[in-house]
Formats: structure tokens, C-alpha cells, sequence
């Protein structure tokens, strides 16, 4: 997400839709916590991925749904959202089906962990603070993303910490140079490719 500017939301709506990021840090957090298996936690998170994109596409094309759902979203919604594409909640609700199904659990975990913590922190220190920008990033917000994906990486009690800082390296990366696709997948997606990659290597 743009680290300044936040495209055209004040900054209130800004800060509320971060703490939606940080609410879905249930998504790796139920994971984890009540020990699911990849099955088990795709069949809670299919439906609710689901539902989610059913009201995205309600939104676009203004079903009567959205009307009733409008005055509390609109805040939130970023202007290239409302000109056509998908919410953030859905992207990463969709890229957690895929991180879940396609990555191990640790790396599925951090993964979905930089970007749920680290959106937040470049978005709101970069809007705050970013002065060295770069497009609608900024230099700030970006070591905001790093620093708040290498506290993941370093209480991640099941990666390599090799293998989990690089991974928050990457994420960190790219969040900076996802311009045209949204940072909710190409975080997740990249940084767990990665990480999986090196593990497999690792452990070969």
C-alpha cells in the first residue's frame, strides 16, 4: 500500500483500514494456535474468502447489498478500489487460502505475518514521516515494513532465522516495488516462495 498520500483516504480511515490488517492476524494466528491442519483451516477459510468476494462484486456492481454496507466501508476504501478493482480483504484473505495451501505451515505463518504487520507500519511511519520517496512509497515506511517483519522473523520459533529474515528482507522488498500489484498477494506469495524454496534446500 502507498506510503503517502494513502490514496486520497484521510488518515483516520487510513489507520482503520490498518487495524483490519492487524485483525487478520487471526487468520495465521487460529493456524497456529488451535494447531489446524491445511485442510482444516482452508475449510474455515474458503467460505469466509468466499463470502468476501461476493461483497466485493456487490460493491462493483452496486447491488443493493453494498447500499446498506457503503456507509461503513466507503472510509476505507482506497479510490482505485471504488474505480473497479478488489478490496485488500479480499486479496488477502484469497492470498491466505494460497499461502495455507501451497507453504508449509511455518513459512505460511511468516509469510502472512510480514504483511499483517508490516502494511501497518510503513503505511502509517511512512505517512507520518516518509520524506525520502520514491513514487508512493517512501525510504521511512519501508524500514518501518522491515523492522516490524524482523520481530516476526525473530519470534517465529519454528523457521531457520537465516531463513525468516531473509524472507522479511523480501517482503520488505517487495511491498517497496509493488506498484501495480497489490501488496496483499505479492508479499505473502513472493517472500513464501522464497522461504520455501531455502528450506527445501536446507533440508534436502
Amino acid at each position: 500500500m502507498p506510503h503517502q498520500g494513502g490514496n486520497h483516504i484521510a488518515f483516520k480511515g487510513e489507520l482503520l483500514r490498518k487495524l483490519t490488517h492487524l485483525f487478520a492476524l487471526v487468520i495465521p494466528g487460529g493456524y497456529y494456535f488451535l494447531g489446524l491442519s491445511k485442510g482444516q483451516a482452508l475449510a474455515i477459510m474458503i467460505p469466509i474468502t468466499a463470502a468476501m468476494i461476493i461483497v466485493d462484486i456487490g460493491r462493483l456492481r452496486n447491488w443493493r447489498l453494498w447500499h446498506y454496507l457503503k456507509g461503513i466501508l466507503s472510509p476505507i476504501i482506497r479510490e482505485h478500489e471504488m474505480m473497479g478493482d478488489f478490496t485488500g480483504a479480499s486479496y488477502i484473505l484469497a492470498t491466505s487460502c494460497l499461502a495455507i495451501g501451497l507453504f508449509s505451515k511455518p513459512v505460511a505463518l511468516a509469510a502472512l505475518a510480514y504483511i499483517m504487520v508490516g502494511d501497518p507500519a510503513s503505511a502509517i511511519i511512512g505517512r507520518r514521516f516518509g520524506r525520502v520517496r520514491f513514487r508512493t512509497k517512501s525510504l521511512e515506511g519501508s524500514l518501518a515494513f522491515l523492522a516490524a517483519a524482523s520481530v516476526v522473523a525473530l519470534i517465529n520459533p519454528h523457521l531457520p532465522l537465516s531463513v525468516a529474515y531473509i524472507g522479511a528482507v523480501v517482503a520488505t522488498v517487495t511491498e517497496a516495488i509493488s506498484f501495480n500489484v497489490d501488496d496483499n498477494a505479492s508479499v505473502p506469495l513472493v517472500s513464501g516462495l522464497v522461504m520455501q524454496l531455502m528450506m527445501s534446500a536446507i533440508y534436502w
